[in-house]
């Protein structure tokens, strides 16, 4: 017997049919379709500039490191890609976590802007723990500071969750908001004169939070310390992608996330408390982005600076890999990975000068953020087009 067509189904069915339909979209095409129109549109503004796309593309992934796993480099080659390697992996780490902190709540029918604040309301519990507290056990100091940092995204995003489900405040405004907030308290925070600067009396006049201690710094184990090797952050963050995909494929919890995201009409009419899975999926969110700028601070950074808080932007990198990871664990684990390699590789220290201006180069990695956010929709035009086929 054959299904019935969508117009004779009750609404919510409906509804939940088509979501689901366009989280498979066109299965691994669409994200295909759309890293391959934003580098062809970047490749473009490359040849505009007077420059070699094909080159200019060969010298970013160069400066990225991947080139590290080609088994005819020279040793000195491999040496290099090795570095250039180890940083894209470290800032594989944030976006990983941030990335996560967006797709679990698409998954529940929101939208998490607020990453960079909740990551900056980690980054500040973190360096305030791991600063104090000199002389607690170097294990016990890394797990209280990275717990510092998760509880304090969760409870920052959970406000935005909170301020859904009582008053149905628009989650966009509302972390947008929070952002702001984040930012300019963490830039009163380590101003002079205030709670948190550096109390080292030849830095009086620096507004920066003091060095955490030693024993609070991650364990690196690839690299040099002194030349930011790679530390263990890296596994922290693949062991958040396996909670994640657990969390929501294999948990009551993921379920009614799920069910939430289809339709929380439906939702609520079956018995689930959705305003309860609104403040819960925002406070795991936050604790996601949290642990991500925790990880950074106990890593490599290991202070914080106004200026850092006013400047740094990388959590915002986490909805370009959410969206184009299509909000599952591995995705959102390959789109990390292309975005910070993007990053390596056209940073000054990395890009060939002689091949593209790396300044140029920061511009066309924005760009290719931006196209990627503006095409994932063609995951829609993919499924409409395959049915339309079908249905012919």
């Amino acid at each position: 017997m054959s299904a019935p067509p969508d117009s004779e189904l009750p609404p919510n069915i409906t509804v939940a049919s088509r979501m689901a339909t366009f989280f498979r979209g066109g299965g691994i095409l669409a994200p295909l379709i759309t890293i391959l129109v934003a580098f062809l549109a970047g490749g473009l503004v490359v040849l505009a500039t007077g420059h070699n796309p094909i080159e200019t593309y060969q010298a970013i992934f160069k400066g990225s490191g991947f080139n590290w796993f080609f088994p005819w480099l020279s040793e000195d080659d491999r040496i290099i890609a090795a570095l250039n390697l180890q940083q894209t992996l470290i800032l594989t780490t944030p976006l990983i976590l941030t990335g996560l902190a967006v797709a679990f709540a698409f998954r529940c029918g929101l939208f998490n802007i607020g990453g960079q604040g909740q990551y900056i309301l980690g980054s500040i519990f973190a360096v305030w723990v791991g600063s104090s507290f000199d002389g607690m056990p170097a294990l016990l100091h890394v797990l209280v500071a990275m717990l510092a940092g998760v509880l304090a995204g969760a409870v920052w995003a959970g406000i935005a969750g909170l301020l859904k489900a009582l008053a149905g405040t628009n989650e966009v405004i509302s972390t947008i908001m929070l952002n702001w907030i984040a930012i300019w308290t963490g830039v009163w925070i380590f101003n002079l004169g205030s709670p948190l600067q550096n109390d080292n009396p030849d830095q009086v006049d620096v507004p920066v939070s003091n060095d955490i201690v030693e024993g609070a710094k991650l364990p690196v184990f690839w690299g040099d310390p002194q030349l930011q090797g790679l530390h263990i952050g890296i596994f922290i963050a693949l062991a958040a992608l396996v909670v994640f995909w657990v969390l929501l494929n294999r948990t009551t919890l993921g379920y009614e996330v799920r069910a939430v995201g289809f339709n929380p009409d439906a939702a609520e009419a079956s018995g689930i408390n959705v305003r309860r899975n609104y403040v819960m999926v925002m406070a795991i969110c936050g604790a996601f982005a949290g642990l991500g700028g925790a990880l950074d601070l106990l890593g490599w950074q290991f202070r914080i600076a106004t200026n850092d808080i006013q400047t740094h932007t990388l959590a915002f990198f986490g909805i370009a890999v959410a969206l184009l990871g299509r909000n599952t664990a591995i995705g959102t684990l390959l789109g990390a990975l292309l975005f910070a390699g993007l990053l390596t590789g056209t940073s000054v220290r990395n890009l060939d000068p002689t091949v593209f201006e790396p300044q140029l180069a920061t511009n066309l990695t924005y760009m290719i953020q931006g196209l990627v956010v503006l095409l994932i929709s063609t995951d829609v035009l993919v499924v409409y087009l395959l049915r339309r086929r079908r249905r012919k």
